[in-house]
């Protein structure tokens, strides 16, 4: 099958791509693919429209579900479904690729979340039968990381990553990284993902890696994550850059800065966070990161396309 970039296919091409050929898409759109997080629990910014749909109405190509529970899904402003249809839906809404963060969490460590938004839940743990309950679902990506707090190091990531590879690997594109300490002391700054960390994730069965883009975290900059990102490129495999350092909420000045700084380190995958407000970043700089790494043609182009097409 000859593979289009992601940045050219319709809703109704990707439907036709496995895994291998969403991998090559990617790869073949040279760092101009647009991951959004989004919130499902959390009151949606147009009330009776899903983030999720906010977010690809603006151009991403991607739409990452944080806090989504495999077991008792909640996505507000989505028409009711069952549950085994809800990521479904929101495909079907969108046209797009769809993605979930699961996460290996220390449970005395997230304790201290107890009571607020980040709190875990069962259907939020990273492990084997969540991920394959997240691949019947439909999911097309999933995101081994941690939220503020939980408590995910990279050694669960690892541990966690070789069984969710040996049950899901062959059916979904897998990613493994922190974009933040996520809660584990010594896990910071540069030590937030190492080459080390970089190596054993692929070892143990990554696609795509996870990183902090440049300006998000201290000392991390853009040569530093050019170094991990060529051995990424190195061995086959794609790089995706997150803000997730509430950084989403800034100003689009700041946006652009951080989004060609991501380019310049090697990023094949843009990823901007979900707390510019609680749900999604802010709309104004979803659409500046996209017009930055991609310009106003294909941005608008995302934007204008029709999911029936």
């Amino acid at each position: 099958m000859k593979v289009k970039r992601l940045l050219d296919c319709s809703p109704s091409e990707l439907t036709g791509y496995g895994k291998q050929e969403l991998l090559a898409s990617i790869a073949g759109s040279e760092g101009r693919v647009l991951a959004c997080e989004t919130i499902g629990i959390t009151p949606p910014l147009l009330v009776d429209v899903t983030n999720a749909e906010y977010a690809a109405s603006l151009s991403a190509d991607i739409l990452l579900l944080n806090m989504f529970d495999v077991r008792q899904p909640v996505i507000q402003a989505l028409p009711p479904v069952p549950a085994a249809e809800t990521v479904r839906e929101i495909k079907r809404l969108t046209g797009r690729l769809v993605g979930i963060n699961l996460e290996p969490t220390n449970a005395e460590l997230a304790k201290e979340n107890d009571g607020t938004l980040w709190q875990m839940k069962e259907g939020r743990l990273a492990n084997a039968e969540n991920a394959r309950l997240a691949a019947d679902m439909g999911v097309d990506l999933i995101v081994l990381t941690g939220n503020p707090g939980n408590g995910v190091s990279n050694e669960a990531i690892a541990k966690t990553l070789r069984e969710i590879s040996a049950e899901v690997g062959d059916r979904v594109m897998l990613a493994a990284g922190k974009m933040h300490a996520s809660g584990v002391a010594g896990e910071c700054g540069e030590h937030i993902m190492t080459e080390s960390d970089v190596e054993c994730f692929l070892d143990a069965g990554a696609d795509i890696i996870l990183l902090p883009a440049p300006g998000t975290v201290p000392g991390i900059t853009v040569a530093y994550l050019h170094g991990l990102i060529a051995k990424i490129h190195g061995s086959g495999k794609l790089a995706l850059t997150s803000i997730g350092t509430s950084q989403e909420g800034a100003d689009t000045a700041t946006i652009r800065q951080i989004a060609l700084w991501c380019k310049m380190a090697g990023a094949d995958i843009h990823h901007i966070g979900d707390t510019g407000v609680p749900g999604m970043a802010l709309p104004q700089n979803i659409l500046a990161y996209s017009i930055a790494i991609r310009g106003e043609r294909h941005t608008y182009h995302r934007m204008a396309q029709s999911v029936n097409r």
